[in-house]
């Protein structure tokens, strides 16, 4: 009981006591709308120690209802359906049943929302017991690939809502996701919408997944700039954490931030007539959530998923023939099997020149015999997502000579590579260590443009690495999704094959004709005395 009047007394402060826009020479609205807002939650759809969970969203919504008498409207910004085990595994589906339990009214999809291909996106609007909306997207013949904009009603006022895509969508996904696919300027497609819906609705609100990145070309800021009548703007896209609405001309802006940290808040007031006299936004952050209770309808749906998720997860996906090795000590300090096999699988899902991961991301080995889809997902348990970026010969350099600045110390800022090849002295300075550079087989040049495949979390500087101001050209699949794919369908690479030893061979040189390791030959090949092997013999080889 305690826990629960602490919620409603937490949802009336942050409701009614937010940062306001409003003409404060009005008289008293005469009704008010409660809009609850997140957006790039990625499907972290669980509470833990830094978000808040779908199940305490829905509470707050109801906390709102039960004490205003008003039911408030629940809008998503965008790239909810990607990025954890629970989305990947039912492709999308999993996150639409949950957002249908909560109650979530209103969706623009994100770049990453179509991460499962345009078809499959549809099938989950049909899916969606809400409606997922978008002005700016046309199919190949023009006609329109969802439903521009929806209105809904709430005490005699009508609230319309319509949704901007990023065109950073066609690059910022698998560009086969989208393919046919045209994202429209959001200006035009903004300005079209207003002009649609002034004589519709009271209200107009657009649900961005545009950002506020000052490196995208088209921001929810230069929407608001340049597209009168637009009351309020929804936005996702560049996970930014607005504390305080940004108020751009006569158009309010708010944003959470990432991944259910924080949750918004919005109460648009509205004079006799339904005439917008004041907004008020605010944010429920994790810390403030303490005293929310959370939903147990939601919660029920959250573990039905994850309990059924349980035989998905222990799905054979191969057999395997060779231990790959994963273990902490040895990705954190040389190349490995594993960590060759990973990286490789991002070259060949991207198509990039070159791969780079860090060996920290690599959280276990893959043993022989039968791997099922949980075991891959804890060597990759992140949920990190590939991505290119455009890097000259010398930033390359500067990511080697990072990762292996703390060398021989395990650091999981370690390098992990495919189709590179350097020399390095642990003896000299840190930043001086690497000497050599290859990129297949050739010279690296230090002006060179390269392609570079990386994880999410190292694009933006995790571990230390210098990646975030270059140029981002594409995102994929997530890492697990790349890895499966690419052994199943080389299944060759998780064989041994048999060497035959010739005169004049020792164990190093077949080594390092083979691409591997002696001590690895020794121990697959269970050698006594690795000096003793005799011509005519057979060596098992990894295939890999």
């Amino acid at each position: 009981m305690k826990s629960r009047i602490l919620s409603l007394i937490l949802v009336f402060i942050l409701v009614f006591s937010m940062t306001a826009f409003a003409d404060e020479t009005a008289a008293a609205p005469a009704k008010t709308i409660a809009i609850i807002h997140t957006n790039d939650v990625h499907s972290r759809v669980l509470e833990d120690s830094s978000g808040i969970g779908y199940a305490k969203v829905a509470a707050l919504a109801s906390d709102i209802l039960s004490q205003s008498g008003t039911e408030p409207i629940l809008v998503d910004a965008g790239d909810a359906l990607h990025g954890q085990t629970i989305a990947t595994l039912e492709r999308g589906e999993s996150i639409i049943k949950i957002m249908n339990t909560v109650g979530y009214d209103v969706m623009t999809p994100g770049n990453h929302d179509f991460n499962y291909g345009q078809d499959r996106l549809l099938e989950l609007v049909g899916k969606a017991e809400f409606k997922i909306i978008s002005a700016n997207i046309t199919k190949p013949d023009g006609a329109a690939l969802l439903e521009g904009y929806t209105i809904i009603e709430r005490n005699g006022a009508k609230i319309a809502f319509f949704g901007l895509s990023t065109p950073e969508t066609s690059y910022k996904t698998n560009p086969k996701n989208v393919a046919g696919l045209t994202f429209a300027d959001p200006v035009k497609a903004a300005e079209n919408m207003v002009s649609v819906l002034r004589d519709k609705a009271d209200v107009i609100v657009a649900v961005s997944h545009l950002g506020l990145d000052e490196a995208s070309e088209i921001t929810s800021r230069l929407v608001a700039e340049k597209v009168e009548g637009i009351d309020l703007i929804i936005d996702g896209h560049s996970h930014t954490v607005l504390n305080e609405p940004l108020k751009v001309n006569d158009t309010l802006i708010v944003q959470t931030g990432e991944y259910l940290k924080n949750v918004g808040t919005v109460q648009i007031e509205l004079d006799e007539n339904n005439k917008v006299t004041g907004i008020k936004a605010g944010l429920v952050t994790k810390e403030q959530s303490a005293g929310i209770t959370a939903r147990e309808d939601v919660v029920k749906a959250i573990d039905d998923y994850t309990e059924a998720q349980k035989s998905i997860l222990s799905e054979v996906i191969l057999k395997n023939e060779i231990e790959f090795d994963g273990e902490r000590a040895n990705v954190r300090t040389g190349p490995t099997n594993l960590s060759c096999l990973i990286t490789s699988a991002m070259v060949d899902a991207t198509g990039a020149d070159l791969a780079i991961t860090n060996g920290g991301g690599i959280r276990a080995s893959i043993k022989a015999g039968e791997v099922t889809r949980g075991d891959i997902i804890t060597v990759l348990p992140f949920g990190n997502y590939i991505v290119t970026k455009k890097m000259k010969g010398s930033d390359i350099k500067a990511a080697l000579e990072h990762g292996l600045s703390q060398y021989p110390n395990a650091n999981g800022a370690f390098p992990q590579v495919a189709h590179v090849e350097y020399l390095f002295d642990e003896k000299k300075p840190a930043g001086e260590r690497v000497t050599h550079v290859w990129i297949k087989g050739v010279k690296l040049d230090p002006e060179k443009e390269y392609v570079v495949a990386t994880n999410d979390f190292m694009a933006v500087g995790g571990d230390g690495y210098p990646f975030a101001d270059l140029p981002l050209l594409n995102e994929y699949q997530a890492l697990d999704e790349a890895l499966i794919e690419f052994v199943t369908k080389n299944p060759e690479l998780i064989r041994y094959k048999e060497y035959t030893i010739q005169k004049g061979d020792a164990l190093w040189k077949i080594a390092r004709k083979t691409g591997h390791y002696w001590l690895e030959l020794v121990k697959i090949n269970d050698l006594e005395n690795p000096d003793l092997i005799y011509a005519g013999d057979t060596l098992l080889i990894p295939a890999w």
